[in-house]
C-alpha cells in the first residue's frame, strides 16, 4: 500500500477534489439536471427547485466517490498516461487508504442525503450506477474487452433517469428516451478519443478498440455509431416529447456529428480525431439545451 507525502491543508483538499474528476461530474450533474428540468410540467415551484438542488449535490456526492474510486483501482494505469499522470493517485500524493476513505465517506453521505430528502428510488439508481461504473466497468470491463465503453455506457448515460426519478418518484419512457441518446453517443463521442491517444492506451496495456482492432475499424465504427445515434436523437419528437424546435436543432447537431465522422473515416488525421471528440461534446451540451429551450417555449 503507497503512502502519501506530508502535505498542506489546502494542497490537501486540492488533491481530495481532483480525485472527484470535476469536469466529468459537473457534466453528470448537467445531464440529471436537464431531466430533472424535463420531469417538471412548466415552471418548476420554489419547492421543485429545493428539491433538485439537494438531488444534485447528492447525485454529485455519488459520482464524486465513484470517480476517486476509480482513481484509486486504476492508479498504475494513470501513471502510465499523459493524460491522467497527474492525478493524485497516480503521482503517489494520496494514499490508497485516504482514497477509500473518501469514495466510501462520499457514497455513503450521498445516499442518506437522497434517500432521507428524495426518495429511495433515486438513491438506489444512483448507487447501481456508482457499483455499474466503479465496479462492473472500471474492475471488470475495461481491462478485459474492447467493447468496454459500449457496455458500460450505461452507467454514463444514467444521469438523466437519476434526475428523473428525482422529481417524479418513477422511471418513465421519456427518461429512457434521454438514457438511450447518452447511451448511443456514448462509443462515438470516447471512441475520437482513443483514436488520437491510441499509444496511451497500447502502453497502459488497455484493450480499447484501435488497440485490439485499429485505427480503421475503429473510425468505421464511430461513423456507424453516428447514424444510430442520428436516430435516438429524434427519439423525444417522435414520443411527443419535444417540438420542431427540438427535431431542428437535433438533425443540423446529429448532422454535423455524422460529418466529423464520415471526414474522420475517409482521411484520418489526430487533429481531426480531437475536432470530432471536441464536437461531440458540443453535440449532446447543445442537443440537450435544446430539449430545454423546447420544454419552455414551445
Amino acid at each position: 500500500m503507497s503512502v502519501a507525502p506530508s502535505v498542506s491543508y489546502p494542497s490537501l483538499a486540492r488533491q481530495f477534489y481532483a480525485l472527484t474528476k470535476p469536469r466529468v461530474v459537473q457534466l453528470i450533474v448537467f445531464c440529471a439536471l436537464i431531466g430533472m428540468v424535463l420531469a417538471v410540467p412548466g415552471v418548476p415551484s420554489l419547492s421543485d427547485v429545493g428539491l433538485a438542488a439537494v438531488a444534485s449535490l447528492g447525485i454529485w456526492l455519488v459520482a464524486g466517490a465513484a470517480a476517486a474510486f476509480n482513481c484509486l483501482v486504476e492508479k498504475g494505469i494513470d501513471a502510465k498516461m499523459k493524460r491522467t499522470a497527474w492525478r493524485p493517485t497516480a503521482k503517489g500524493e494520496l494514499s490508497d487508504r485516504q482514497s477509500l476513505v473518501f469514495s466510501a465517506l462520499l457514497c455513503t453521505a450521498g445516499s442518506v442525503l437522497l434517500y432521507v430528502w428524495v426518495n429511495p428510488i433515486t438513491m438506489w439508481l444512483t448507487f447501481a450506477t456508482f457499483v455499474g461504473y466503479a465496479v462492473v466497468y472500471t474492475v471488470i470491463l475495461k481491462p478485459l474487452t474492447p467493447q468496454n465503453i459500449v457496455i458500460g455506457g450505461a452507467s454514463g448515460a444514467m444521469p438523466p433517469v437519476l434526475g428523473w426519478a428525482a422529481m417524479t418518484g418513477d422511471v418513465s419512457p421519456e427518461a429512457l428516451i434521454l438514457f438511450l441518446i447518452i447511451f448511443l453517443w456514448t462509443p462515438p463521442h470516447f471512441w475520437a478519443l482513443a483514436l488520437y491517444r491510441v499509444e496511451d492506451y497500447r502502453k497502459a496495456g488497455l484493450p480499447m478498440l484501435p488497440v485490439t482492432h485499429g485505427n480503421e475499424f475503429t473510425r468505421l465504427q464511430v461513423l456507424l455509431y453516428t447514424f444510430v445515434l442520428f436516430a435516438g436523437c429524434l427519439m423525444p419528437f417522435v414520443y411527443g416529447m419535444s417540438s420542431w424546435f427540438y427535431l431542428v436543432a437535433a438533425v443540423l447537431l446529429s448532422g454535423g456529428f455524422i460529418a466529423y465522422a464520415f471526414r474522420l473515416w475517409r482521411s484520418y488525421s489526430d487533429d481531426l480525431a480531437r475536432r470530432t471528440f471536441r464536437f461531440s461534446l458540443i453535440h449532446l451540451s447543445l442537443l440537450f439545451a435544446a430539449l430545454l429551450i423546447d420544454h419552455y417555449l414551445f
